[in-house]
């Protein structure tokens, strides 16, 4: 070889090497459909974003797949995509670069998304230092991924609605779920009581009853003995109740509605069994039942950043004091439609998180001495 052509080839490996630095993953869609179908993995090249000076780039650590990220790619939402869209509402970032105007945030700091759909299933984010909120990063990476929907919304049901008191009774369907969980461990911490019900045709029910008695929770039923007398003879024994939270819909927030004490609220916040709800004239007549919505980031818009900082403070305070508890289920990014599909498994407990960031796995091999080499090996039949 040549002198001439060893430099060129050293300068075509120097300009791959560059290009690859360019170039960032990220999952978009062109229309509304079917997840599985309309989502695609994208190489998308750095090198056209304008940066400008309030501008900061965030590298993703990671992001859940939320059944309000699965509505938005599907077009019924409460928001709508401006296409081509990224997917993804929440996750947590590490700020890597921070424009010559920008104030709020410092090199090396965890950021989430201040709003709804700027789209965090990418490896990079580059945008306004306003699109982001500067959080703790002494919790782990997946509550913090997950810190800005779910557990925000357990907070501000307790919160919001009814002047709770210590020894207040509320109830709630799908309890299971990572909203019901946070509800019955806040509740925990805040004196109150709670009612938690869930769907009686899960699979080993016994076990999700009993993780909900060791979280905290005080009544755990499922749905198909709420409504039965023996379980309004329980009922008898608490103090009346005048709060309840809906996730669900179907017959069970009828169920619910007949137990609530005279002008007693029901606070819709989804609506996973995709059915009405339904309560009938006498409720709302003669009981004066009164029927709520509630939606996190309708909440977020309307609230100023101070107090959107300070419910993420009170969140976070709890979780670093091992008082709210989450489970998730963990997916290297490059997995992403396996991940997906798994999202969409029914009766899940575990929350899926995207796990943006993840190591070289080859390179994590190499550097195992032989010896460990077999937990990489896959069982040969």
């Amino acid at each position: 070889l040549t002198l001439k052509s060893i430099l060129k080839q050293t300068n075509f490996i120097i300009m791959l090497k560059s290009t690859r630095r360019l170039l960032t993953t990220a999952i978009q869609f062109t229309g509304y459909g079917n997840p599985g179908k309309v989502l695609k993995i994208e190489s998308l090249n750095q090198s056209t974003i304008v940066f400008k000076p309030n501008d900061i780039s965030v590298k993703m650590l990671a992001a859940p797949i939320n059944p309000a990220d699965i509505n938005f790619i599907e077009g019924v939402y409460g928001i709508k995509a401006n296409f081509p869209a990224f997917a993804g509402n929440e996750g947590v970032g590490i700020v890597e670069k921070v424009g010559e105007k920008v104030g709020s945030v410092q090199l090396g700091d965890w950021v989430i998304p201040a709003g709804p759909s700027i789209g965090t299933w990418r490896k990079y984010i580059v945008s306004n230092e306003n699109d982001f909120i500067k959080i703790d990063k002494t919790i782990p990476v997946a509550y913090a991924a997950t810190l800005s929907v779910n557990p925000c919304t357990a907070y501000c049901l307790l919160k919001s609605f009814i002047d709770l008191k210590p020894g207040d009774v509320i109830i709630q369907n799908g309890a299971n779920s990572m909203v019901g969980i946070a509800v019955i461990q806040i509740a925990r911490e805040l004196g109150i009581k709670t009612v938690n019900i869930i769907r009686s045709d899960r699979p080993n029910i016994e076990h999700t009853l009993s993780l909900l008695a060791n979280l905290g929770g005080d009544i755990n039923v499922p749905d198909n003995y709420f409504s039965s007398s023996s379980f309004n003879e329980i009922l008898k024994d608490l103090p009346p109740c005048k709060l309840a939270f809906n996730s669900t819909g179907g017959s069970v927030v009828t169920d619910i509605a007949r137990v609530l004490s005279p002008g007693g609220t029901i606070v819709t916040y989804g609506g996973t069994s995709k059915k009405p709800i339904a309560v009938p004239l006498d409720l709302l007549t003669y009981k004066q039942i009164n029927l709520k919505g509630f939606w996190i980031s309708k909440w977020y818009n309307e609230n100023s950043l101070e107090l959107r900082k300070k419910l993420l403070k009170e969140v976070i305070h709890l979780i670093r004091e091992n008082k709210l508890t989450f489970f998730y289920e963990l997916h290297d990014f490059d997995d992403f439609y396996y991940a997906l599909e798994k999202s969409s498994e029914p009766y899940r407990l575990r929350k899926v998180v995207l796990n943006i960031d993840y190591p070289d796995r080859f390179k994590e091999h190499d550097n195992k001495p032989e010896s460990d080499y077999s937990i990489f090996d896959a069982p040969v039949a």
